[in-house]
């Protein structure tokens, strides 16, 4: 009797064994699956949700297969239910047990917004509204009630924000990107200012910020942003009026439709420089680092005129005579490259 029950103990514990084996077998190739991605995806985990219910979002999308075992994951691998709240970014290929080691890793997808130099805010304020898992606080707000909520003193904003790209994460909203914009333009004027050669014509970083957006509207090549910068500064010191279409077309508005005509240039608006004195009121885009540097350290120059050659940059010239000149061969270049 009792070899009988020792018998019928041992075949049981090998039963067991075998059942747990076999479960174990199966439970790690559950976690083993590979998740059925065609193209990176993005998964939320909000705060509060259960290892199961984000077993079960998974399958819902078809990501991975639902197994008998699904509900005895958490007690074979315990190390991976820890899971982090926040929004990843899941990549073909990986498996399910890769998958969760990233949620629990708590290392969240970083989005990306980016901000071309020379953009304007109503640009900026379209870029953000477009932007993804972005939280929207700024939508119903004028540009002056922004500018409060930044703290800066101006009911415009142009020109206020460093134009660059920015990574954010899930639940960061619009104004806290305004915000790191608005520091970055102040460390940057901040330091330039401090840098800047003796006896310009710019009373304030204001105006320096203001002369910096019109050379960023007037030239993308990096080798002429000293020079332009120069032809300004030039202009400003002789009380000469600055003439740069740029200013037109931003007082314009949205009357502007892509030509300016003469009509244009005469009609008085606060940037229309072709009738006014000194620079316009605020600045008329976002300027890059360089066309602050530029317009606080400009090229050392007698040139008072410059107009595009036609082949990619412009042609600057000392006085009037040589600017006409340039004008025609620019008119020239036009007509031959129709």
């Amino acid at each position: 009797m009792i070899k009988k029950l020792t018998i019928f103990v041992l075949l049981a514990a090998v039963a067991a064994a075998a059942g747990y084996g076999y479960v174990t077998q199966q439970v790690t190739r559950y976690v083993s699956q590979p998740l059925q991605l065609e193209q990176p995806e993005i998964f939320t985990l909000s705060p509060g949700t259960s290892f199961n219910a984000v077993l079960a979002k998974m399958t819902q999308n078809g990501w991975i297969v639902e197994s008998d075992v699904t509900s005895l994951v958490r007690r074979f691998h315990p190390e991976l239910t820890q899971l982090k709240a926040g929004t990843y970014l899941l990549e073909p290929g990986v498996d399910l047990t890769q998958a969760l080691q990233l949620l629990k890793s708590g290392k969240e997808h970083q989005f990306a917004i980016t901000f071309v130099e020379g953009s304007t805010f109503k640009e900026w304020r379209e870029a953000l509204v477009e932007a993804s898992f972005l939280e929207h606080e700024v939508s119903g707000l004028s540009e002056a009630e922004i500018a409060a909520k930044l703290g800066i003193e101006h009911e415009k904003l142009e020109g206020l924000l460093l134009a660059e790209t920015y990574h954010y994460t899930y639940g960061t909203s619009d104004l806290d990107i305004l915000k790191r914009a608005a520091s970055k333009l102040q460390q940057v004027l901040d330091s330039q200012w401090q840098q800047r050669q003796d006896k310009l014509p710019l009373k304030t970083p204001y105006e320096a910020l203001i002369l910096a957006s019109i050379i960023e509207k007037e030239t993308a090549i990096e080798s002429e942003r000293e020079r332009v910068a120069s032809v300004f500064v030039n202009r400003l010191n002789k009380r000469m009026r600055l003439q740069t279409d740029p200013t037109v077309i931003y007082g314009m508005g949205d009357k502007y439709d892509g030509n300016i005509r003469k009509k244009d240039l005469r009609t008085h608006t606060p940037y229309n420089t072709y009738t006014i004195f000194g620079l316009p009121p605020t600045p008329i885009a976002m300027p890059g680092e360089a066309s602050i540097a530029a317009a606080l350290n400009p090229e050392k120059s007698n040139y008072l005129y410059f107009v595009a050659s036609g082949k990619g940059g412009h042609v600057f010239s000392k006085s009037l005579a040589e600017h006409n000149r340039a004008v025609r061969a620019y008119l020239k270049q036009l007509r031959s490259n129709k």
